[in-house]
């Protein structure tokens, strides 16, 4: 195929000085297979390989064409349409810093949920995939990004059988911090220009980039790709002078209330030109780098849960995404929690909670589990198969006992396959030390049996109880943690199954010790999501955690200091343009709002117990207030 070097954009005239990664406009003779030219199978060599469609390039106005930006005749296309070969090509060297920038045109045929093309680390470890999958709109799909096997998907839909061209951000680290913008028509002069990603996604990245793939994952898949170019700069263009680092986060305050952070973008190569600076939220101060070489630009006073983006003009475009550090506060014991969140809410948003791995959320669900001798209130939490693990951290605990109980409901263990089971909550020092685990192994799809594990180590729960449950009943768990309990110190588990609310301690159901190495401390409760084949579908109220049985057995702990003040909101729901927030406490109240997606969209301190509400529109949103140092959620309806 002959090239073109010339570009009719007057906004990358300067591209060819850079030069590109890789470039492949797929125009190898009808029906060619990829792996005949210069793509190297890795998965599912010879079965269903991946070749180009008769005269199926693309056509892109601006992009593709001899007089488009890639200055390549149009031709073929990669057709992926089955289950079978992936491929991947290398580039003339690996990346291992700065940022890359990869472009594409694409077209869906037929829609399935998967991921089809991204950058390669070591040619079968990928990073920066690119997703797809039916939207709930029939006959739309959505597009998504993510350096895992799971997406974040945008929220637009898009058309079937219609070209799009694809603009992925990617920065080379270990962050990975990576965005994606589909355009329809047009392309963008600069990364500005282009405005607010589809979606954008951070963490489990790779420091070294070898090449890109292309992958096939499912029968009913059909997509046309065309025109691939990865540049280290936004088109090729010029690169600006200025370089922005990754930056760094803190937070002000780590509270039970959301709190302010500060981010600091350290910078390279200024004091050459006139650069004007913006963001999105906060007030930026520190080293100008219109008039310093180098420096660090401060943006403080940024809501926790607030994603900031610096955005660089005048000499040249740059912006830079730092993602919200989560400032939370270590739970102090007696620890209790409800679960009063709005219906669908994810736990990890809350402040008592923080998401660890990735996947769906634990989400919160109306209506609470009830047992004689506990009084519930507010709604509970589910969840099945695999997905995010939530973490809330508590009062560090090395001696002594520690226990934990909640209300359990396990509804169907439809679908669990394995048959040891698998742990769905328990303690932790950290987030990957974990012990004190309660277990839920398959009988059959209406019964289960329940294990517990000192340190989980293995794949099976050591002890299990003798008879199974069956599903659908609310029951009393207890867990006691017993640190160097036995003569020859190890530690011990006790697991207690509907003990009478009111008696001194009984003694456990079962129990379980080993010679193993125990846990040294123990900093955290978490509930965790372990997979389709091991988690049943779980419903969970009332936890409690305690030094003793007392603490994890009574109602002592289910009041909130603001309810004990006679908290209340009202009217909820309000149509007046505001809503009143009042205690028997004077003191002032800090009250945030988020909307269904979890932004923030009122911050405020209020001592007059009004809050105005009149520039929200109609809907669910959650309301957060704090005061002397408690704080409590609750659902705020705007009609």
């Amino acid at each position: 195929m002959k090239k073109l070097y010339f570009l009719l954009f007057t906004f990358l005239i300067s591209a060819v000085s850079i030069g590109q990664t890789f470039s492949d406009d797929f125009n190898y003779p009808d029906s060619q297979l990829l792996n005949a030219n210069g793509w190297n199978a890795f998965s599912g060599a010879g079965t269903n390989a991946i070749d180009v469609g008769v005269s199926s390039g693309l056509t892109y106005t601006g992009y593709s064409g001899t007089t488009g930006f890639t200055a390549a005749v149009e031709g073929n296309a990669a057709i992926l349409d089955n289950t079978g070969e992936d491929v991947n090509r290398t580039f003339a060297a690996p990346v291992t810093s700065g940022t890359l920038y990869s472009t594409f045109l694409v077209k869906v045929v037929a829609a399935a949920t998967g991921y089809f093309t991204g950058f390669t680390t070591t040619g079968t470890t990928f990073g920066n995939r690119i997703f797809y999958k039916p939207s709930t709109t029939a006959g739309k799909i959505n597009f998504g990004i993510s350096n895992t096997s799971t997406a974040v998907y945008g929220t637009t839909d898009y058309d079937l059988n219609t070209t799009y061209l694809i603009i992925v951000k990617y920065d080379v680290s270990a962050t990975g911090s990576t965005s994606m913008w589909i355009k329809s028509s047009g392309i963008p002069a600069t990364e500005l220009a282009a405005g607010t990603p589809e979606v954008t996604n951070s963490g489990s990245g790779s420091a070294t980039i070898s090449g890109i793939f292309l992958r096939q994952f499912d029968p009913s898949q059909n997509i046309i790709i065309d025109a691939y170019r990865v540049y280290p700069t936004w088109f090729n263009a010029t690169a600006c002078p200025l370089a922005l680092d990754s930056g760094s986060t803190a937070c002000d305050a780590v509270t039970s209330a959301i709190d302010t952070y500060t981010a600091t973008i350290p910078f390279t190569g200024g004091g050459t030109q006139t650069y004007n600076l913006s963001s999105n939220f906060g007030t930026i101060s520190g080293d100008n780098p219109s008039t310093n070489a180098t420096g660090n630009i401060i943006i403080s006073g940024i809501s926790e849960g607030t994603d900031i983006e610096l955005t660089v003009s005048g000499g040249c475009n740059l912006s830079k995404i730092l993602i919200a550090p989560e400032c939370k506060a270590i739970n102090s014991l007696p620890y209790y929690e409800g679960f009063d969140y709005a219906n669908g809410s994810a736990l990890g948003s809350q402040q008592k909670w923080t998401n660890v791995n990735s996947g769906d959320d634990i989400l919160a669900a109306t209506g609470n589990l009830t047992y004689t001798g506990l009084t519930s209130s507010g709604n509970s939490v589910k969840f099945d198969g695999a997905g995010m693990d939530v973490f809330s951290p508590i009062t560090d605990t090395s001696t002594g006992t520690l226990y934990y109980s909640f209300l359990l409901n396990i509804s169907s263990m439809a679908g669990v396959t394995d048959t040891n089971g698998g742990y769905f909550a328990g303690f932790s020092a950290g987030t990957t030390n974990l012990g004190a685990t309660l277990w839920g192994v398959r009988v059959d799809d209406t019964s289960y049996n329940l294990g517990i594990e000192v340190r989980t180590a293995t794949g099976t729960a050591t002890t299990l109880t003798s008879s199974p449950f069956a599903t659908g009943q609310t029951h009393l768990i207890v867990v006691a943690y017993r640190f160097n309990e036995t003569t020859t110190s190890d530690d011990i588990v006790d697991l207690w199954i509907d003990p009478v609310i009111g008696a001194a301690e009984p003694t456990a159901t079962i129990s379980d010790s080993h010679t193993g190495t125990d846990l040294t401390n123990i900093n955290n409760f978490f509930l965790r999501q372990d997979s389709a084949a091991e988690t049943g579908f779980v419903q969970i109220d009332e936890l409690r955690i305690g030094t003793s049985w007392a603490q994890v057995t009574t109602n002592t702990l289910s009041t909130n200091p603001l309810e004990t003040n006679n908290f209340k909101i009202y009217p909820n729901p309000t149509n007046l343009g505001y809503v009143n927030i009042s205690s028997k406490n004077n003191a002032k109240m800090d009250v945030s709002v988020f909307d269904i997606l979890g932004k923030q969209v009122i911050k405020e301190t209020i001592k007059n117990n009004r809050l105005n509400t009149s520039k929200l529109n109609a809907g669910v949103y959650i309301l957060k207030v704090a005061q002397d140092n408690a704080s409590i959620t609750k659902k705020l309806v705007i009609k």
